[in-house]
């Protein structure tokens, strides 16, 4: 009879074995929390240690000592047995209308606190019961969190990057695509104390705004056309990344721009930053949040984990939060 190889021994049965020889002491009281005679437990033990080509545990020892590598098969099996066991209950949840995973994509205006605490709240969902919360907690979908700016938002929804997009510009959606809106942003225009518009005369204009560079933050959009803000037809520009690296490069006096009122506050408020009037009114900036929702925008047909975020985003308070949260910004 040909001996067995490691993909044939090393199954979830001799994993949990090994397990339960670690955790009771010894092969007889593992023998008996498995329903086994010892004999029984003793010859599989030694069927893993022949495929393996290895010892498992040190015989010179009465107790059930492992070797170094006995261990390091005890550690990588319940590894793989929590793994095991994870995937089960994700089957089940998404048998239950819980998707393996949705994918959000988020403006870089929106908060993060915000948006954490909304993490927060998912993960501590628990659909199953106790029993769910003991296999890990939440409903059991992953969540994949992506920052774009500008058209970058869209395209990540439109493209089929994100289930979910917070932060839109709000203009007529893609078929398939649902919009609601989420408010309005506010944009002032600042500079540093120490830039030369800081003590110009009020309000700016565009032939003063010209002489000097505007600080913008890139459109993550690839394909579609990207957008921009505020910006004169033959300023100079800096391009920066994320809107964190807008306000420090604001602060150096690198340059001037329009930045959301509630992202620029503290720094307004300290006075790293000073707020001037422009003669091009600031306004303010409408965003929405969508959806890919397939054929119609009824909401029984989509996940339960897309359901429970428009939920949440349903909510007045939600969506002001999302949009003027911004405390530790600056």
């Amino acid at each position: 009879m040909p001996m067995p190889n490691a993909h044939q021994v090393l199954t979830p049965d001799a994993l949990a074995m090994i397990d339960a020889i670690a955790r009771t002491g010894s092969f007889a009281a593992a023998a008996r929390e498995l329903g086994k005679v010892p004999s029984a437990l003793t010859y599989s033990v030694r069927q893993l240690e022949e495929a393996l080509d290895v010892l498992l545990f040190d015989r010179r020892s009465r107790q059930a000592k492992f070797t170094a590598a006995g261990q390091e098969l005890l550690g990588e099996g319940r590894r793989l047995l929590a793994e095991t066991a994870a995937v089960a209950n994700r089957v089940k949840r998404v048998a239950a209308g819980w998707e393996t995973q949705l994918s959000i994509a988020v403006d870089d205006v929106i908060s993060r606190p915000t948006l954490l605490e909304l993490c927060e709240a998912f993960f501590a969902l628990d659909p199953q019961g106790k029993a769910g919360a003991a296999a890990g907690g939440g409903p059991g979908t992953r969540l994949r969190l992506a920052t774009e700016v500008l058209a970058g938002t869209w395209e990540a929804l439109v493209s089929g990057r994100a289930d979910l997009a917070i932060g839109v510009g709000l203009h007529s959606p893609p078929a398939g695509v649902a919009v609601e809106p989420l408010g309005e942003l506010r944009l002032v225009f600042a500079v540093a104390p120490h830039h030369p518009l800081a003590e110009a005369p009020e309000p700016l204009g565009e032939v003063e705004l010209l002489r000097w560079r505007a600080v913008a933050v890139a459109d993550s959009a690839q394909r579609l056309a990207p957008i921009t803000v505020n910006l004169l037809p033959g300023q100079d520009v800096l391009t920066v990344a994320s809107m964190a690296d807008k306000i420090d490069a604001l602060q150096r006096g690198l340059g001037c721009g329009f930045l959301p009122e509630p992202m620029a506050r503290a720094a307004l408020r300290s006075g790293r930053l000073v707020a001037r009037r422009t003669q091009r009114a600031a306004g303010g900036i409408r965003l929405g949040y969508a959806w890919r929702c397939g054929s119609g925008r009824q909401r029984a047909a989509l996940g339960l984990a897309l359901q429970w975020w428009l939920g949440q985003l349903a909510s007045p308070a939600t969506r002001v939060a999302l949009l003027e949260r911004h405390g530790t910004t600056g």
